[in-house]
């Protein structure tokens, strides 16, 4: 039987993240697992035992991708995982970490529940993104939360024309345009007035950011619908896109975004199958006190 792999992924520029995923690298290995991080975070882990790979084939041969921080090294752990199908585990290190499965209190725990494979696995939709330019493909990309279309200029508003399933639906000027799956509904297009939306639910968002029109209100479309992006000429300093916050994409004028679901998903591991409503009070600590319904068992009674 081959030995057990696990990729180890963390911000290094953080002492607390160095310091735990040291703890998290030598239990694992007392386990009889084999803890393997990317080339450019070994130095920080300081362990003979940990093994040090590339980061393109990280994630390679691996059972589990377990990442220490806040939502941005998740997004990173998003990147490597991907592409092998690989589950992804996320303690939260940062404010928010809607992506994360646990709290770092809980880190004991997360660390238990890996050496008795006590996971499951919940697919969360992806955007595939095309960038042509005059009908020639001039960049793709992939986002687990958002692709979004940004001004350039901070004096200048952005002149886009939006198309849903090969018809137009506006033109705006703007700041930007932000094409979301659920996942990304409380990161970016949350913050830009977009709707929550529960993971389950198979939809993708368009959100306008800072529109000047009359109909400039954020929608909810089919997730077999395609969504796209023209930056028009009238932009005299063109346009950048975003994926996820972490792959830029520069847009000269007269470029087309296309957004549509990708057939790859990004796969979450789960220790336990909370609600998503207890995580969205959770995470945005939102009022509940006065609620009167039927508790579960083992609530911890943040209603009160």
């Amino acid at each position: 039987m081959s030995q057990r792999r696990v990729l180890l992924v963390t911000h290094g520029g953080r002492d607390e993240a160095v310091t735990l995923a040291r703890e998290v690298a030598q239990e694992l290995v007392d386990a009889g697992i084999q803890v393997v991080t990317a080339t450019d975070e070994v130095a920080d882990l300081q362990q003979s035992s940990v093994v040090s790979v590339e980061p393109e084939s990280a994630a390679e041969g691996c059972e589990l991708v377990v990442v220490l921080g806040g939502d941005g090294t998740i997004l990173r752990g998003a990147e490597l995982a991907r592409p092998f199908d690989i589950p992804m585990l996320g303690v939260n290190l940062g404010h928010v970490g809607f992506l994360a499965e646990a709290e770092v209190d809980g880190l004991s725990t997360v660390v238990r529940a890996v050496v008795d494979r006590r996971w499951e696995v919940e697919e969360r939709t992806t955007l595939d993104v095309v960038v042509t330019l005059g009908g020639v493909v001039t960049a793709r990309s992939w986002a687990l939360n958002e692709a979004s279309v940004e001004k350039v200029s901070r004096d200048r508003m952005l002149d886009v024309l939006v198309e849903v399933d090969g018809r137009p639906l506006s033109r705006w000027g703007c700041d930007g345009v932000i094409a979301a799956t659920p996942t990304g509904s409380t990161a970016y297009a949350f913050s830009a007035g977009g709707p929550v939306v529960w993971p389950e639910v198979e939809a993708l968002l368009v959100v306008p950011i800072s529109a000047h029109a009359l109909f400039a209100r954020p929608i909810v479309v089919s997730p077999a619908s395609e969504i796209a992006v023209d930056v028009l000429v009238s932009n005299q300093s063109g346009a950048v896109m975003w994926c996820d916050g972490r792959r830029l994409v520069e847009l000269p004028p007269g470029s087309r975004v296309s957004v549509t679901r990708h057939q790859t998903p990004v796969r979450l591991a789960r220790l336990h199958r909370a609600p998503f409503t207890d995580r969205l009070v959770a995470k945005f600590d939102l009022p509940v006190a006065g609620w009167r319904g039927q508790r579960r068992r083992g609530d911890s009674g943040s209603s009160s």
